[in-house]
Order: structure tokens, then C-alpha cells, then sequence
């Protein structure tokens, strides 16, 4: 019996090899013996190599098919990136199994035929042996490891070079991100500011730094930082977007009175009409409180939790109308006002958007996209087999994440990173600050819907983060519905389906730390826990991350530390103070050139919604992820015709910005 084999060797940097492999094909008769192949021109990048495989018998229905690279002589070994091996049968089938990794060595991979089936719908043992092996080697590959108490736990590896390869960037990737890397700092000749402690003499003299590297958005944000109609702008559209909620009632230690405010509203009305009627909102930057000030060089530095007060005026702007910089108020903690001198008022926001860095970074950033796409990914790869539905959906929002979040663990957080060295958290205040965000960190919080009311923030006009970010929820939520009904027909399948629960179970142990959802009883759940985390990983993260260079490489917006603590008096402040307080000039050009790192777009990236791995192959998924596409492309047209119309376009959630998974 003849069966004829097509391998396909993926079409990227060095996946081709010269050795040789074997192949052995298990059926539901029988079996093959293993059989060597080779070529003369080797399996190169991107080539299909065709092979007779004869067999005495017909083995029948193909289940498996084992593969093994071989060196073809006897001395050094080639990597090999197998896409797909497509096998026809003596029967005239064809059974495509997808492979999608990186062989090494004399590596043996037993590949799973394409569709996708759940541990019921499994009817032979061979193949409820095989998924049982497979998810066992890999909950040993990708083990759990605390990163610190209170927080989600994250994968034990020490380097990026530990992980499996597959795992890892691609050379290409790799390559493009260390040159940007270099690129920030030498290629843009600031390498001899770096190491310069001293205060900018005035801000003009930041006009010359990472010039040629500005976007559009950029040069607005230098234009307009000073201006109160932009502070409120960036809480509603800039890089973090999550911080404003409703005041519908004053915190006790904000004692604003509607004297101080009144001339700052319509006039007639009071600051207790104005919170009936849904119009003013609060940022208060309590989880900062206490945290101490990290030291530089020797020089102490200063961070604050302050009250931002905001009031959406008739004409749609969202205005800062009082800020108090500490949260226990006193005569030493003045609340200051637009009507106090235009230095006053300024050093009071610039405190305020140094504690939105430290919120935005940490736990907006890190904490709710990052470790928490870490804890779905090493989830899915412990629990899921890859012929399971939920690894095909899941797997493709997870490429590069563990890698990125390694060396983010290496650059930013380690003891010698950015933040020990240029921010006025420290180490110390970052692990602080990770265990108090994490606390707050719910299941709800992470569902976008949900998050917009419990902020109270329906009405608010021109959030134009919520209007694209529900949009975008609304059709992730469409397609995922399509596919998960496909596979699960009843709340019965859900609930039977052990792998199923064993994913949602390390979810709830490891990221949650045992709050929330712990089990499936529904398909609606099992639907609505899937649009999260798919959103998670791409639209939120790009909402948080893809601005930071727009919104924080002008450092008087974003600044990283400040050197002197907060005023506490009114009438004290000048621009020569201002500067003095701002970071220095080695420290803006480090926060500035990471930030360019982490916002900057790869030439190496997959927007949402392109799956160029062949997972799955069954109508019904393949015909769902074409209306996603479409409905994708439908929406990302809508914005950019509504941004043709704005003075500062909001792009961060336009699906082709996106990107699959959370991979810088």
C-alpha cells in the first residue's frame, strides 16, 4: 500500500536543515515501520519534498504521524522548522497534520491529525493516550514559578535561551528588537547625554533630543502638555486610559469646596449638581500612597498619591479642576487650582501624570497585560493538547509572550533595570505596588463592558478608547462564539471536559490567587472567559503599550522621577524649579529611549485576526474567522474615516495597530 507524504518546511529564517528524517504513520489498523528519508537538496526554507511511504497494509484511519530529524552524517546537526507534513492515502484521503515547530538534534514529535476535538469526542485510545502524553511532557517543560507573594505566578525559566524554540522569538524578531534596542540610545547619538546627571536648563533644550524619530502624535503632545484640555484628553485617550471613574461622592480626605471650584463650572450650579448630573470624575492614585522614593546616584527621589478632580464641561472636554498631591490633606497639602499661578498649577499636574507613569507601567502594563497574559499562555500550553479547539483558538494570542516577558523581567524590573535606575519607584516600590494592583485584580475588572460601568463611565463624551475598545470586544465576542459552539453543543460538554476544567482551575490558582471563576457550568461563561483573554492579549494590550512613545517620549508629560517632593505651599514654584524637579538628563534619555523600544512597530508582527498557521481546517471555524477578518477590516475602515475628522486621531485600537498576542 503506497501513501504518498508531502513535508513542508516553514517559509522563515533558517528553518531549512541537510539532514535527514524519519517518518512512521499510526493508524486505527495498525502501523508503519519508520522510514528514513532524505533529499539531495535538503529540506529548505519554504520547499515541499515529496516521498512514497509503502506499507504491506492499509493501516487505516490516520491518527498519528511520528517524525524525527536525523543528522545525515556523522558529525554536527541542523535545526528544522517543520510547518505541515499532508498525507494521501491508498484510499485517496487526504489528512493534513500540522506541526508548526523547530526540531533539534534527533528530536521525535508525534504530530495529531488537523481537526480539532475535544477529550469526548475522542474514540480511540491510541489517541486519548497521545493527548494524555503530550499535555504531561509539556506541564513539565513550562512549570509555574513564583515571581514574588501576592502576584500571579509566571514560567520558570531564567533566560529567553531556556525555552522551548518554538517558543522564542524568530531570528528575525530577535535581530530587529536588539537593533532597536542599540538604535535608541547609539544610532540617535544620545549615547554621550546618557550618563549626564545634571537638570535641563530650560525645555527648549528638549527639542533636540530623538528628533528624527517623533510620530505626529508626538509633536502634538510637545505642542500642548501645558494645556488642561489635553491633561483631561490623555486620561480619556492617551496611553492609559483606565484610571478615570465617576465621582459621584468626594473622598473624605478631598475636601474641595464649591468656593474653589465654582469659577472652573456653569455658572449657577455646584459642584454637588454637577456630580448629579454624571459630570464630574476622579483619579485618585491611592495604591501610591507610602510607597517610598527611590534613590539614584545618591539623590534622593519623590513620588506622590495624588486626587485629580475633573469636570466634562457642556462642550465635551473633560477639564482638571483640583488636584491634591498627597492623600492625607493638612496645611502642608494645599489643593491646587487652575486659578493658582500657571507654575503652581503645572508642577501639580506633572506630579499627577508622574503617578500615572507608575500606574500605567506597572500595573495597567505589566501586571494586566503582561503577567496576565503570561498565566493564559502557560495555561494553555500545560493543559491543552494541540488537537484541542481551545489551544487552536488560544495558541496563535500567545506567539512570543513568555519570551518578551523574560526579557522584560531582565530589562525593566531586574534589580539593575530601568526601574531601579531611572524611576522614583525603585524595586522596592514596584514589587509593593504589583502586590497592591494585584489585589484589585478580578476577573470583571479584565472584561471591558464590565470595567466601563463599573467606572461609571457610559456617557462620558469622546472616549473614543471605550467607543473602538467595545466595538472590538463586540466582534472577538462574535467570533468566539462561533467556534466554541461548534465544539461544545451542550453546558454538558463544557462541563465534561477535563482539560477545559484543568485550564480555568491554573488560571484561577496561578493568576487570579484563588479569586473568581475556578470552573465552566456554561458555554456562555466558557465564551465570555475567551473573549477576555483574546482581548487581553491583543486589543488591551495595544491600547496600553503602542502609545508609550506618543505620550511619554516627551518627558515633561510622562516623567519617570522627579527630584524634588511636592510643594507645600502655593507661590512657591517657577520654571527653574519645575526643571529641577523633572528627571535629569541621562534619566529622560533612558526613560525616552525605552519607551521608543517598547512602543515601537516590528516589521515582525501578525495583526489581529491573520492566522498563517493552518490549525484549523473544519468549515465552520475557517468560515467564522473570515467574517472575523472582514468585520475587522469593516471597523478598522470606520475609525480611520472618524480620525480624518479629529485634531489628534485615536489609533491604538484600529484592528490593523493590533497585534495578536502580547509580543513586545
Amino acid at each position: 500500500m503506497s501513501y504518498q507524504v508531502e513535508v513542508y518546511t516553514g517559509d522563515i529564517l533558517h528553518a531549512g536543515t541537510t539532514d535527514k528524517i524519519s517518518i512512521k504513520l499510526v493508524g486505527t489498523k495498525g502501523e508503519t515501520e519508520s522510514i528514513n528519508f532524505s533529499t539531495l537538496g535538503g529540506f529548505w526554507r519554504g520547499s515541499v519534498r515529496k516521498f512514497e511511504l509503502n506499507s504491506p497494509a492499509s493501516v487505516g484511519t490516520l491518527l498519528l504521524l511520528e517524525i524525527q530529524l536525523k543528522p545525515l552524517f556523522d558529525f554536527g546537526e541542523n535545526d528544522w522548522f517543520c510547518s505541515k507534513v499532508i498525507v494521501t492515502t491508498p484510499e485517496g484521503d487526504k489528512v493534513l497534520f500540522p506541526c508548526y515547530r523547530w526540531f533539534s538534534g534527533d528530536e521525535k514529535l508525534v504530530l495529531r491529525d488537523a481537526p480539532a476535538r475535544t477529550i469526548l469526542k475522542e474514540t480511540y485510545d491510541i489517541s486519548k493516550e497521545h493527548r494524555n502524553k503530550e499535555t504531561e511532557k509539556r506541564s513539565t517543560v513550562f512549570r509555574w514559578q513564583l515571581y514574588a507573594s501576592g502576584m500571579p505566578y509566571i514560567v520558570k525559566a531564567d533566560s529567553p535561551e531556556a525555552l522551548p524554540e518554538e517558543i522564542k522569538f524568530s531570528f528575525t524578531k530577535k535581530t530587529e528588537f536588539e537593533h532597536t534596542q542599540a538604535a535608541a540610545i547609539f544610532e540617535l547619538k544620545l549615547n554621550e547625554l546618557v550618563h549626564r546627571r545634571e537638570s535641563w536648563t530650560n525645555f527648549e533644550q528638549l527639542d533636540h533630543v530623538f528628533a528624527e524619530r517623533r510620530t505626529a502624535i508626538f509633536e502634538y503632545v510637545r505642542q500642548h502638555w501645558r494645556e488642561d484640555e489635553f491633561f483631561g484628553y490623555q486620561l480619556l485617550n492617551g496611553m492609559n486610559p483606565m484610571m478615570i471613574h465617576k465621582c459621584s461622592e468626594l473622598p473624605k480626605k478631598f475636601r474641595v469646596t464649591d468656593d474653589m471650584v465654582k469659577a472652573f463650572l456653569p455658572s449657577g450650579s455646584s459642584l454637588k449638581n454637577e456630580m448629579k448630573l454624571g459630570n464630574i470624575f476622579i483619579c485618585d492614585y491611592k495604591r501610591l500612597d507610602g510607597l517610598p522614593g527611590n534613590v539614584i546616584h545618591k539623590e534622593q527621589q519623590y513620588l506622590t498619591a495624588p486626587m485629580c478632580l475633573l469636570f466634562s464641561n457642556p462642550e465635551g472636554k473633560l477639564l482638571p479642576i483640583a488636584i491634591q498631591l498627597k492623600q492625607e490633606p493638612g496645611g502642608e497639602n494645599p489643593i491646587f487650582l487652575p486659578s493658582d499661578s500657571e507654575s503652581d498649577w503645572l508642577l501639580a499636574k506633572i506630579f499627577v501624570r508622574n503617578a500615572e507613569f507608575n500606574e500605567h507601567s506597572l500595573h495597567f502594563h505589566l501586571l494586566r497585560t503582561h503577567l496576565v497574559a503570561e498565566v493564559f499562555a502557560l495555561a494553555t500550553l500545560r493543559n491543552f493538547p494541540t488537537v484541542h479547539p481551545l489551544f487552536k483558538l488560544l495558541i496563535p494570542h500567545t506567539r512570543y509572550t513568555l519570551h518578551i516577558n523574560i526579557m522584560a523581567r531582565q530589562m525593566l524590573v531586574s534589580d539593575d533595570g530601568f526601574f531601579a535606575e531611572s524611576t522614583a519607584l525603585g524595586k522596592v516600590g514596584l514589587l509593593t505596588l504589583l502586590r497592591r494592583a494585584s489585589s484589585t485584580l478580578t476577573y470583571s475588572s479584565l472584561c471591558l463592558p464590565d470595567d466601563i460601568k463599573a467606572r461609571g463611565v457610559e456617557g462620558i463624551p469622546n472616549y473614543y478608547y471605550r467607543d473602538d475598545g467595545l466595538k472590538l470586544w463586540n466582534i472577538i465576542n462574535k467570533y468566539v462564539d462561533g467556534v466554541v459552539r461548534y465544539y461544545y453543543k451542550s453546558n454538558n460538554d463544557v462541563v465534561k471536559d477535563t482539560e477545559l476544567q484543568n485550564w480555568i482551575g491554573e488560571i484561577h490558582k496561578y493568576g487570579f490567587l484563588e479569586k473568581g471563576i475556578s470552573s465552566f457550568k456554561t458555554v456562555d461563561e466558557l465564551i465570555k472567559f475567551t473573549t477576555m483573554v483574546i482581548f487581553t492579549v491583543s486589543a488591551q494590550h495595544s491600547a496600553i503599550n503602542n502609545g508609550q512613545f506618543d505620550f511619554g517620549g516627551w518627558m515633561p508629560n510622562l516623567p519617570s522621577t522627579l527630584r524634588r517632593p511636592p510643594p507645600t505651599k502655593k507661590g512657591s514654584s517657577t520654571e527653574d524649579s519645575i526643571l529641577e524637579t523633572l528627571p535629569g538628563i541621562g534619566a529622560t534619555i533612558n526613560g525616552m529611549a525605552t519607551v521608543y523600544v517598547l512602543s515601537k512597530t516590528y516589521l515582525i508582527r501578525t495583526p489581529l485576526g491573520y492566522y498563517p498557521e493552518e490549525l484549523f481546517i473544519e468549515k465552520t471555524p475557517l468560515e467564522m474567522m473570515d467574517k472575523f477578518q472582514k468585520e475587522l477590516k469593516f471597523l478598522s475602515d470606520e475609525i480611520e474615516k472618524r480620525n480624518q475628522h479629529l485634531p489628534l486621531p485615536y489609533i491604538y485600537l484600529n484592528p490593523k495597530e493590533v497585534d495578536n498576542s502580547v509580543a513586545v
